[in-house]
């Protein structure tokens, strides 16, 4: 029985919103924000450095200069203090959090990697969803209207730091197709897009409270 779907998603598809529309629908908790929010209470971190580490690597100067002085990136200390926090211990606390949500069951996770992260966890149903470069310009242009001039480089630059992210922490390949059990176009529109992931996830329908009025 699927209790957990997983949504990663191409910058400008609305693959987030799809999430919420999806969550809403089966009465699962969203998990997307959220997770920023628990993580910097947890980790004992400003959610604004919390933010700053989510789907990111460092930097490579970071990174050379803290294998430098710990002689590998491994074998750094374990600690949840702020001075040491970066995107590998956000990643660590990504994982924990995701293994907790399996736990208690029916929710909605969107990107981090989570794809990656539960593959072989049982009870997991992978969605990933796409648009063409025309739609997600409308997109970037609708919602960033002082920024159009860069919509296209800062569309191509986020899914590729998100391939980035998930490559370097997971050793997989984000937009491979295999990893996934449903691709989606979102040129669906979200009602479609909601359906056909219900019924590929095997999942029950849901049956609106006004149809239940007129029976």
């Amino acid at each position: 029985m699927i209790r957990v779907i997983t949504v990663e998603r191409e910058y400008g598809s609305r693959g987030a919103e799809f999430a919420h529309h999806l969550a809403k629908y089966l009465g699962w908790k969203l998990i997307d924000q959220c997770l920023i929010d628990e993580i910097a209470v947890k980790a004992g971190v400003t959610k604004k450095l919390a933010e700053s580490c989510d789907e990111r690597l460092d930097p490579w100067y970071y990174r050379f200069g803290k294998a430098f002085w710990h002689g590998s990136i491994e074998r750094m200390p374990t600690t949840a203090d702020p001075e040491f926090f970066d995107s590998e211990r956000m990643v660590e606390f990504v994982r924990d959090y995701f293994h907790q949500q399996v736990q208690a069951g029916n929710c909605v996770i969107v990107g981090r990697g989570a794809t990656s992260a539960l593959l072989t966890t049982p009870g997991v149903f992978h969605i990933f969803v796409h648009a063409s470069m025309k739609r997600k310009l409308e997109w970037f242009t609708k919602n960033f209207p002082d920024h159009t001039k860069e919509a296209e480089q800062e569309i191509l630059a986020t899914d590729k730091r998100r391939a980035a992210y998930v490559r370097r922490f997971y050793n997989r390949e984000w937009a491979d197709y295999r990893l996934y059990h449903l691709m989606l176009n979102s040129c669906m529109g979200f009602d479609a897009m909601v359906k056909a992931s219900v019924e590929a996830a095997g999942l029950p329908s849901v049956v609106p409270q006004h149809a239940e009025l007129q029976k």
